[in-house]
């Protein structure tokens, strides 16, 4: 089975704070998905999300916004509360805002991704997670949240299964 995290930037004017209108909007955006890949405003990454953020995590990387930026690429945002009566199987999302995708992609361009896999690649390794795969997954963050934050979007999130 495969569970994604799809990520989608957006104008932050566009965003409804509605759980069931944004679940339809990232819906036809997850459907969209070649098109709003090949533009730069959409990523996903297939059930390794929490190993891209424990690898972040190795950075303790300080910062002047965020107790923890190093959360901002994979689990910032303000979550979506679910509609009044709606059972589990609606899909999780989060909002990060344009301030905190600016602080995401500072983080994803400082920070050294040769560092990180120095402090955590022995363990990951171990995991039978491979480097190659982490550093495609860093690249394409800092690509992503570097054209959403110069573009001044929001990034929405969702978790497909």
């Amino acid at each position: 089975m495969s569970i994604y995290l799809h990520f989608r930037a957006v104008t932050e004017s566009e965003i409804r704070h509605d759980h069931t209108w944004l679940a339809a909007f990232m819906a036809e955006a997850w459907e969209n998905d070649d098109a709003e890949y090949a533009a730069g405003i959409a990523h996903s990454i297939n059930k390794g999300w929490d190993a891209v953020n424990d690898l972040y995590a190795a950075a303790g990387y300080p910062c002047t916004d965020s107790d923890e930026p190093w959360t901002l690429p994979i689990y910032g945002g303000r979550p979506v509360p679910h509609r009044a009566g709606a059972d589990y199987s609606d899909v999780p999302l989060m909002v990060l805002e344009p301030s905190g995708v600016s602080e995401a992609s500072r983080f994803l361009t400082t920070v050294s991704f040769d560092e990180l896999w120095s402090a955590v690649g022995p363990k990951f390794a171990a995991l039978g997670w491979s480097r190659e795969e982490h550093l495609d997954h860093h690249r394409d963050l800092q690509e992503f949240y570097g054209q959403a934050a110069s573009a001044g979007h929001a990034v929405v999130k969702a978790v497909w299964a």
